[in-house]
């Protein structure tokens, strides 16, 4: 083999040394602000209060464009696993936050990969929150609800149905709500779409001055 070669083999080796070191910097550190985020709840007042909006998924999200969409799911893991150290509700709300964090953030960065321009972005996160929006419905009835039932107790699920008729018709003067699967297409769906939304147009404003950042330029 040629001093060319070798070098030329030595260089490809440690440029992808460097890559790895990056992306793995990279998730942690966003893993981190994820974490630190997850803490910063905003109640929503048509929404029952154990519902609260966060920018957690922001993180995640600039992961999987900047990383691609697998990444995007890791920092969602990280974050959730960080959170079960001081989580208060039996791992339950960090299942249901990674079931649909990473539905959101591996849609809207695998869409992204195919079209690696602003277009694409908006497209991917459109279509992560819609399709994050319809997941949610299959994930909380047959998952999360089921699981609270059985930690806490048999009728949670009236419960809530309960708190989202007294919403239903004391703030839009609409009829009670029936079921709990009736609850989680009137509230929860529109609630999922609309905050993924929000963290897609932040996304859409400061990517492009973190991107030296998270590529490893600066």
């Amino acid at each position: 083999m040629s001093n060319n070669t070798m070098t030329a083999n030595m260089a490809a080796t440690d440029k992808k040394s460097k890559i790895g070191v990056r992306q793995i910097t990279v998730t942690a550190m966003l893993s981190a602000v994820a974490f630190v985020l997850m803490y910063l709840e905003i109640p929503v007042p048509v929404i029952p209060s154990f519902i609260k909006f966060d920018f957690s998924d922001l993180p995640a999200l600039l992961g999987a464009f900047a990383l691609g969409p697998v990444y995007g799911v890791l920092i969602e893991l990280v974050k959730n696993v960080l959170h079960l150290v001081v989580s208060q509700s039996m791992f339950i709300g960090e299942l249901s936050n990674f079931i649909l964090g990473a539905t959101f953030t591996f849609t809207a960065g695998l869409v992204y990969k195919l079209n690696k321009n602003k277009r694409g972005a908006i497209v991917g996160g459109i279509v992560g929150a819609l399709v994050m929006g319809i997941v949610s419905v299959p994930a909380n009835y047959f998952v999360v609800y089921p699981v609270y039932v059985q930690a806490y107790f048999s009728g949670v699920e009236q419960v809530c149905v309960d708190m989202y008729s007294a919403i239903s018709s004391g703030v839009f003067h609409a009829g009670e709500m029936k079921s709990l699967l009736q609850c989680l297409l009137v509230f929860n769906l529109p609630f999922t779409v609309v905050k993924e939304l929000i963290s897609v147009l932040i996304t859409m404003f400061i990517y492009k001055p973190l991107s030296p950042l998270l590529h490893g330029k600066n």
